[in-house]
């Protein structure tokens, strides 16, 4: 997928308002896709973006985090957190199956659909800069970040 245009949506934030990607059009910015809000790994991962929420900000990249969850669950999430990036729910999976991060997974012997946790750099032209796929927690939001100021460097 790297080089390629990310298809523009609309998803809803956890107010419960359209967020429209054309909204960013100009802009580097970071989409990470987690499984579910209120577990273990994905309130890790949504930690470890919010404390570098300034750093991001400060170069002017927005970092949104997508999941299946309702709008509610994920403003509840936020708040109990005190998140400081943007949450978008995803509930039909459309934009995780327009990026293959919605797929089969298997935990305990047992195989069931779900995210795939993902992240993507999208690059000011909309195209994708950078992508990591069923990728571990630890370290990634720094590896992310890592990614984002190589790529902010002026040519």
């Amino acid at each position: 997928m790297l080089g390629q245009r990310l298809p523009p949506f609309t998803l809803q934030d956890e107010n419960g308002e359209d967020f429209d990607s054309e909204m960013l059009s100009g802009l580097r910015w970071v989409l990470f896709f987690f499984p579910r809000a209120g577990t273990p790994g994905c309130t890790q991962e949504s930690l470890d973006f919010s404390a570098l929420h300034a750093v991001f900000m400060s170069m002017n990249v927005p970092v949104m985090g997508v999941s299946s969850d309702s709008p509610a669950k994920l403003l509840s999430f936020k708040e109990k957190n005190s998140l400081k990036v943007k949450l978008l729910s995803d509930p039909e999976q459309k934009l995780q199956e327009s990026l293959g991060v919605w797929g089969l997974k298997k935990s305990f012997g047992k195989e069931y659909m779900g995210t795939i946790r993902s992240t993507f750099v999208i690059g000011p032209d909309g195209r994708i800069e950078a992508e990591w796929r069923n990728l571990r927690v630890k370290g990634h939001a720094d590896a992310v970040l890592k990614r984002v100021r190589e790529l902010h460097r002026p040519a």
